[in-house]
């Protein structure tokens, strides 16, 4: 009865379906994504505050890191809010410009996530195979450079791909069987994420060739050290969608999706802050320096 109310008032709006078969676990999934997103929150505010209070962070790596944790920032808040409001109550729907706000915002983010881990990937073939020319290369220039230019090509290839999804005909079918406002299968699996994906892969593949040459088990330890937490992020990001669009559609898989969906949009951006400051040197560093900076001051 709730579901046909809704369907009969939801003119100009989506239904967004989410668990709808599974009831039950809407107060459980409410819990976990509001775990996740405090988790978000908290721990990328950490990385990009450490990373401006502490002068031996200026750096490109932890530069880029800076824009990425904004990013993760911004993709969760797209959407998350909206989510936990259609878990909590029985209201399931969004307006149609809400959504194509989510939709737009959420695809822009994530394709400058996806160009930004180019440019990252960059930085660790730089720093692994050219180590002399590195400080030429990542000049701070061409750093803000490189991240102005990963927001712009995101945010362009965003409002190309909403603009065509919103250009289609509605029907009369508003019921989304998603948690949130989503892109086609189609758009997903674009030319513009799938270079991406080839770029890193090259980087990577370059920075193999030169760990392959190296003899000493000291630079294979730093190498590994370096670009361990970057690839780990990529794989996090790129094996769940990879996951999700490649199987052949069906019922099953559409449900197993959504969930998988869940995890590299909810789980995903609370893990990156713990992957790159977990056994990190220069931020336990850097925590050390803060903390006892404030010490200095309260005794003072």
């Amino acid at each position: 009865m709730i579901m046909e109310k809704i369907n009969a008032s939801s003119e100009g709006y989506f239904v967004l379906l989410g668990c709808s078969n599974w009831p039950h676990l809407e107060v459980v999934l409410f819990v976990i994504v509001l775990m996740f997103y405090l988790m978000t929150l908290t721990g990328n505010l950490f990385i990009i505050i450490l990373s401006y209070l502490d002068s031996h962070l200026h750096t490109p790596m932890y530069f880029f890191l800076s824009n990425l944790s904004f990013l993760d920032l911004c993709y969760s808040t797209s959407f998350i809010p909206q989510l936990l409001f259609n878990l909590w109550g029985p209201e399931k729907t969004i307006s149609y410009t809400g959504c194509m706000i989510q939709l737009y915002f959420s695809l822009a983010l994530g394709n400058t996530e996806c160009v930004l881990l180019v440019v990252m990937s960059y930085d660790r073939h730089a720093a692994v195979c050219r180590p002399l020319h590195y400080t030429v290369l990542m000049h701070p220039r061409f750093c803000h450079l490189l991240a102005v230019a990963s927001w712009v090509s995101g945010f362009t290839n965003s409002a190309l791909h909403s603009f065509f999804t919103f250009w289609v005909p509605l029907c009369g079918h508003r019921q989304v069987d998603h948690f949130l406002c989503e892109v086609p299968t189609l758009l997903r699996l674009s030319i513009f994420v799938l270079i991406t994906f080839i770029l890193i892969l090259s980087s990577y593949g370059a920075i193999a060739w030169a760990v392959l040459r190296m003899q000493s088990t000291t630079g294979l330890q730093k190498v590994f050290g370096t670009c361990g937490a970057h690839l780990m992020v990529v794989f996090l990001i790129f094996i769940p969608a990879m996951c999700i669009y490649l199987q052949p559609p069906s019922g099953k898989s559409q449900d197993q999706g959504k969930f998988i969906a869940l995890f590299y949009t909810v789980v995903t951006p609370s893990l990156n802050p713990l992957i790159y400051t977990l056994r990190n040197k220069d931020v336990r560093g850097a925590v050390k320096r803060l903390v006892g900076y404030e010490i200095v001051l309260k005794v003072d």
